[in-house]
């Protein structure tokens, strides 16, 4: 009886099955890398000053009260960048607001947006670019970001005079990962959160839930805020919509589940993530602040 001689071990490789596997390994590997040195690019849409920019708004017809005065504002990080700002005040404002902004263009395209702030709630309203976005230099980070709110927090404090106990934190998209850092670090009279996420690792392993490796292993911008608001002990507001198609809603479910008391959920049924915000949210919003003003 006679006996085939093994194949030899590099015979193996010619296999269509394993060159197949190779490639598939290739292709992964590749796909890894190039998520690694785009992931600024994937997460960051920043708008400078020379590609679009839009002045302060003017007096809507019909308004009947005054417009506040929206005064540019330059702030130096710690870092020594300058940062750029927009500080929507008046002289009936009680309070201040430190506004931090989604994830692309740049503050003057919130121009409305704190002026609404201002009117309904009666605040001075600072917005606050990031590193590359508007005026602001640099680019940017996480760790820049969290730079940018935390000279904005200091301008407020020591600048304008008005203390911590008087000053909303409020961060829309990815300016809640950004300003819940700055609520776990200092003072504050409530924190607003909007349609923002528990983490960056969070929503990058729901994008590429496909990728055998967890892509959380791979992202370096963090912006933990689920952890973070452990240790947030003022009020807490957090608003969502039902259909966000960039954030899902369970984030700000798990995100209220994470915070400590007092706190509030604000569900907006059948609100997309670029969706304006309806009345019943600055409604709810107005009235979790008036029960909670001496938190």
């Amino acid at each position: 009886m006679t006996t085939s001689a093994p194949e030899p071990k590099s015979a193996l490789w010619h296999r269509p099955w394993v060159r197949f596997i190779l490639y598939l390994l290739c292709a992964y590997v590749g796909l890894a890398v190039m998520l690694i040195f785009l992931e600024n690019r994937l997460l960051f849409h920043p708008t400078t000053v020379a590609q679009h920019w839009i002045d302060p708004p003017a007096a809507p017809s019909g308004r009947t009260r005054p417009m506040p005065t929206i005064i540019d504002v330059t702030l130096t990080a710690k870092d020594g960048t300058k940062i750029h700002a927009w500080w929507c005040t008046s002289k009936d404002a009680k309070g201040a607001m430190l506004y931090c902004h989604g994830n692309a263009g740049n503050l003057s395209h919130r121009g409305a947006s704190i002026i609404k702030l201002h009117d309904i709630l009666g605040v001075s309203v600072l917005i606050v670019d990031y590193p590359g976005y508007g005026k602001s230099e640099g680019s940017p980070s996480e760790a820049g970001c969290y730079a940018a709110a935390e000279a904005a927090y200091d301008w407020i404090i020591g600048e304008q005079k008005i203390p911590a106990q008087k000053v909303l934190l409020y961060g829309a998209s990815l300016g809640g990962g950004v300003i819940t850092e700055v609520a776990c670090k200092r003072d504050h009279r409530a924190l607003i959160l909007v349609k923002t996420f528990t983490s960056v690792p969070d929503v990058a392993s729901e994008m590429f839930w496909w990728l055998p490796v967890p892509t959380r292993v791979l992202v370096r911008n963090r912006f933990e805020s689920k952890n973070k608001l452990k240790s947030c002990n003022r009020p807490i507001f957090i608003g969502h919509g039902t259909t966000d198609e960039i954030i899902p809603y369970s984030h700000g479910e798990r995100l209220f589940a994470s915070a400590n008391e007092p706190r509030q959920f604000h569900t907006m049924h059948g609100a997309g993530h670029n969706d304006p915000l309806p009345a019943e949210f600055f409604a709810e919003l107005q009235a979790f602040l008036g029960k909670h003003a001496a938190e």
